[in-house]
């Protein structure tokens, strides 16, 4: 085996609704990108791939169609998703090796079998000679550095673009989870759609994600701030520029972040006392883009009465934890399973 990881690159991958990051055995974080796709209508070949895919979304002309193939943490578009996987797999390893890479890649831990089968399908057709798939929330916890192995419980939320994973985490392997279906893309529509009843103001999905990452919020700030937003009246259909303040955005996110609320408490509700009695001294870590949510933090902290930890750069946990797990096979192998 030492000699065909000579002749080889093992691959972890984060294969995001919002964006897919690669890393490569011995190289770290090398790609990450938005999980968007621009197609030649009369063709369907890619036209671009990515950033420059993304600046393209509800922007292009009518020969061209930009789309993100991934929902909810799943393959919506098979052959987009496959195609995008090898453009970015191809863009990562320049060099031709005489073997095919091993990929670790990361899924939902609440996705079914037929979904579970289309991601390792997509990994093995762009290129991979082995797929073994991981848990996000363990893919997490991996990446955080959490002693997996440990008969200790560690509870990670991981908001990611599609899907909110919550987990406890013990003896390598993930004791109970919630997965929800709604994250970083439910806070962009509900943005979309509170601007529209309330101001009649029609924004595009970029411009909420924006919104959402500067001025976003779970809980009343110190300061409150403000930012002006473009979109299109919906009365007379001109351009329109509207102020909006942290208060409104905190209101219209309240639906989706109540929901991912209940998918927590859910989450304690079903851990083993004893293991509750670990999370009660060790606290929840929070993971992925939803954890950058300005106050989220505190309105668990405040909701559970637990310490509640952020970590460092959020958004590369699960890649971080694919590329651990790349690293150092055999010590993680009873975290992943063989795809088909």
């Amino acid at each position: 085996m030492a000699l065909l990881d000579f002749f080889t690159n093992d691959i972890g991958i984060d294969l995001g609704t919002a964006n897919t990051l690669i890393s490569v055995k011995g190289r770290g974080i090398v790609l990450n990108e938005p999980s968007v796709v621009a197609l030649s209508r009369s063709t369907g070949k890619v036209v671009a791939i990515g950033r420059e895919a993304k600046e393209m979304l509800g922007r292009t002309p009518g020969s061209i169609i930009a789309i993100r193939p991934l929902k909810d943490g799943v393959i919506a578009d098979f052959e987009t998703t496959e195609e995008m996987l090898r453009l970015f797999i191809r863009r990562v390893i320049r060099t031709q090796f005489l073997v095919k890479p091993r990929i670790v890649i990361s899924i939902p831990s609440g996705i079914t079998e037929v979904e579970r089968r289309a991601v390792a399908d997509s990994a093995t057709n762009a290129g991979a000679r082995e797929v073994f798939l991981v848990t996000e929330p363990m893919a997490a916890a991996v990446g955080v550095g959490i002693p997996v192995h440990e008969p200790r419980g560690n509870m990670i939320i991981d908001i990611g673009g599609g899907t909110s994973e919550i987990a406890v985490v013990a003896l390598s392997d993930i004791v109970n989870n919630v997965s929800i279906r709604i994250a970083g893309d439910e806070l962009d529509e509900a943005i979309i759609n509170y601007l529209k009843k309330k101001y009649n103001l029609l924004v595009g999905y970029q411009a909420a994600e924006t919104l959402k990452m500067k001025i976003g919020n779970a809980y009343p700030l110190p300061k409150e701030l403000s930012m002006n937003i473009k979109g299109r009246d919906l009365v007379d259909g001109l351009p329109k520029t509207l102020s909006v303040t942290t208060v409104e955005v905190r209101e219209a996110l309240q639906e989706p972040l109540n929901s991912i609320m209940q998918g927590l408490r859910e989450a304690l509700e079903q851990t083993p006392p004893e293991l509750a009695s670990d999370i009660v001294d060790r606290g929840i870590v929070m993971t992925g883009g939803g954890a950058k949510l300005l106050g989220f933090d505190q309105r668990i902290r405040e909701e559970t009465n637990l310490p509640v930890y952020v970590v460092d750069e959020p958004l590369l946990c699960v890649v971080r934890g694919t590329e651990k797990i790349s690293n150092d096979f055999d010590r993680y192998r009873e975290l992943v399973f063989k795809g088909s």
